[in-house]
């Protein structure tokens, strides 16, 4: 048995019926690149199947600890059955891409069975009349809960089932999974008792290493090179208040190097900049079209991984955090991103004094009965509408393969990200980049959000914005510049000569 790490349990925790806590993907594959020029469902099923060892989470299943007492524990699912985590669905006539996301939102907006392994692939046929893309393909839409994995490890499962050749040859050698038996109860009271008994020196060990890193924060505080302004309240906006049960969910892909064209025309600009600042100006345009933009900032927070070199294939969550403000206030495109590199310049800034892996280290000194009976209660008693947000809205961005892959013998032919939303959060903005494009997806509550088609037109706006600004001014040809001047020139001695 493996025990979750606080982190990760409180996702567990923070699940309800109307707050599943799984993250996925979207992914289109074009079938005629496959061996036979098509995929059936009994392959991929093989196909899957073949390769579960590549990935310890898709065979692991939670248990829980009696009265949550201490956090939960994975074990190896002396039940599992593959048949009910791969399904199979196909999109009605015409098969274009608003089904798909519509789809795509209801599939997401179910919660898991936490007494299986938490993960689930539909596959989506009938993908027939989406522009850019030959009729017949098919996606796969994933769901992994939070608690297996965060964006990295999530790179690391997606890499068990997929391959950069057309080639469908399975692994060699036997699988060396073994099932366990369903622990005990009395086995878990135990684990507990032991784990709660050296509780407080975890405690002390974690303050103990975080106090050099307060103590420099404070030094570059007082000495002017780092501000506390991202530690402002987020100002309240439609999408922080308490979630329903349905969601929205849409995508929009763009040139990889236009986006790095953009952040070249800001000195020390990143791509993340420039994500962040698309989406601060389509929630300004979206907000702007509803007349309700808050007057200062809104903020967004970006997750940080913290995984060192021997973590990458660990299971769970090993993710540290920032909040960055989104120049919502700021009209011109090229401003908002000075002001968003600042504000992410400033928060790193503040992260790397205390400590990214400290900081994620935080989340162990709550005792478990004590997070999982606090996140429930935040819940039931909508305590998300009575208090200012801590940020607006979640931007993850996961760094995708800039080589084609396949799957099945498929080639992926787009990928783009889902995630969770909660109460007092309800927009998620997932970023994948695969090849030579990086797409912003979100997900978001169906009330916040009724329209989103309308939001992923302000995304593109903003984008298209930004690298207009980016290219500066169209210069005028010289001809068009010399011949008004010339012109009354001419007339003003035609006029003189009179």
């Amino acid at each position: 048995m493996l025990q979750l790490s606080a982190q990760d349990a409180s996702f567990v925790y923070l699940e309800t019926p109307h707050t599943p806590m799984h993250i996925g993907s979207v992914a289109i594959y074009d079938p005629s690149t496959a061996p036979s020029g098509f995929v059936r469902f009994k392959d991929i099923l093989a196909f899957i199947e073949a390769r579960l060892r590549g990935a310890r989470s898709f065979r692991q299943r939670l248990v829980r600890v009696p009265f949550d007492l201490d956090h939960p524990y994975w074990i190896e699912d002396p039940e599992f059955d593959i048949e009910y985590h791969v399904r199979h669905i196909a999109l009605p006539k015409p098969g274009d891409w608003r089904q798909l996301c519509i789809q795509a939102a209801r599939l997401h907006s179910r919660p898991m069975d936490l007494t299986k392994p938490l993960w689930e692939f539909t596959i989506v046929e009938g993908l027939d009349n989406i522009e850019g893309l030959p009729p017949g393909c098919f996606a796969i839409v994933s769901k992994v809960h939070h608690a297996a994995i965060d964006g990295m490890s999530g790179v690391e499962m997606s890499a068990a089932v997929h391959s950069i050749s057309p080639d469908v040859t399975p692994p060699e050698g036997e699988d060396p999974w073994k099932a366990e038996n369903m622990p005990q109860v009395a086995d878990l009271l135990a684990r507990s008792y032991l784990n709660n008994l050296v509780q407080p020196m975890r405690v002390m060990e974690t303050i103990g290493r975080s106090l050099p890193g307060m103590g420099k924060l404070a030094a570059q505080v007082g000495k002017g090179d780092v501000s506390v302004r991202n530690a402002r309240p987020a100002p309240r906006t439609p999408f922080n208040g308490k979630v329903g049960a349905h969601r929205v969910w849409d995508a929009v892909p763009f040139p990889l190097k236009d986006i790095r064209a953009i952040k070249d025309a800001v000195p020390g600009a990143t791509v993340n900049d420039v994500v962040l600042s698309i989406v601060g100006g389509a929630l300004r345009s979206y907000l702007i079209g509803r007349g309700e933009l808050p007057k200062d900032t809104m903020t967004a927070m970006a997750p940080i991984s913290v995984r060192g070199e021997g973590e990458k294939a660990a299971m769970g969550n090993l993710v540290s955090a920032m909040v960055v403000g989104l120049g919502t206030q700021i009209e011109d495109p090229l401003e908002r991103l000075r002001f968003v590199h600042d504000e992410a310049k400033n928060s790193k800034a503040m992260t790397n004094a205390v400590g990214a892996k400290n900081l994620a280290d935080y989340s162990q000194l709550m005792p478990s009965a004590l997070a999982g009976l606090g996140a429930r209660l935040y819940t039931r008693v909508g305590a998300a509408n009575t208090h200012a947000p801590v940020f607006n809205c979640v931007v993850t961005n996961v760094p995708g393969s800039r080589v084609p892959l396949y799957f099945c013998g498929a080639k992926m032919v787009g990928m783009y990200g889902t995630g969770p939303v909660f109460d007092g959060m309800g927009i998620i903005h997932p970023v994948y980049s695969y090849g030579d494009t990086i797409a912003i997806s979100f997900t978001a509550d169906r009330n916040m959000l009724p329209d989103p088609a309308t939001y992923a037109t302000a995304l593109r706006s903003t984008f298209d914005a930004l690298r207009a600004a980016a290219a500066g001014p169209v210069p005028v040809p010289s001809a068009q510049i010399v011949d008004k001047p010339l012109g009354m020139k001419k007339a003003a001695n035609r006029k003189g000569a009179k």
